[in-house]
């Protein structure tokens, strides 16, 4: 077992509280020190009240599913003695409404572009495969009932793994 931190830090400044008229603007520190500015997202909380140029938590949450598949792969990859040179994932992250008054992550689709070096390349069915053990393996995949889907970059459509929550 581990335990992960990450502080959360919001102030009123100015605005109306009461009126719903607040900057949602906020620091999020992780352990380690790096600090990154948070907000509502811009489809949740309209101007002035959220930030363009700060991190809202589904982009988080869709970059945390991310990583970790990533992370996850790469080591797979590894253990099968492939060799990775750059992996790049224009992952998206969909937030619906899924009951009156709720709304949720409901689906995530990965799409990882990778470079591979070296004699030894994986076949369709392999990568596949090293794509499905990475997802049934992520902490954060393990963690959610969110649909992960993992597309083939530019494939946007055609699935090489769509888990069901």
């Amino acid at each position: 077992m581990s335990v992960h931190h990450a502080t959360v830090d919001w102030t009123l400044g100015e605005g109306d509280f009461a009126k719903g008229r607040y900057s949602r603007l906020h620091s999020v520190e992780f352990e380690g020190g790096i600090t990154v500015a948070g907000s509502a997202s811009l489809a949740v909380v309209p101007l002035p009240w959220s930030s363009a140029e700060a991190v809202d938590p589904e982009a988080l949450f869709t970059a945390a599913l991310s990583a970790c598949h990533m992370l996850t792969f790469l080591d797979l990859a590894r253990q099968a003695g492939f060799t990775i040179t750059a992996y790049r994932d224009d992952a998206e992250g969909f937030l619906t409404r899924v009951a009156r008054g709720k709304m949720a992550m409901t689906k995530v689709i990965l799409r990882p572009d990778i470079i591979w070096a070296g004699e030894k390349r994986p076949t369709e069915v392999e990568l596949a495969d090293l794509h499905r053990k990475a997802h049934e393996t992520c902490f954060i995949a393990n963690s959610v009932t969110t649909e992960v889907i993992v597309e083939k970059p530019g494939g946007r459509g055609v699935p090489v793994l769509q888990n069901q929550p």
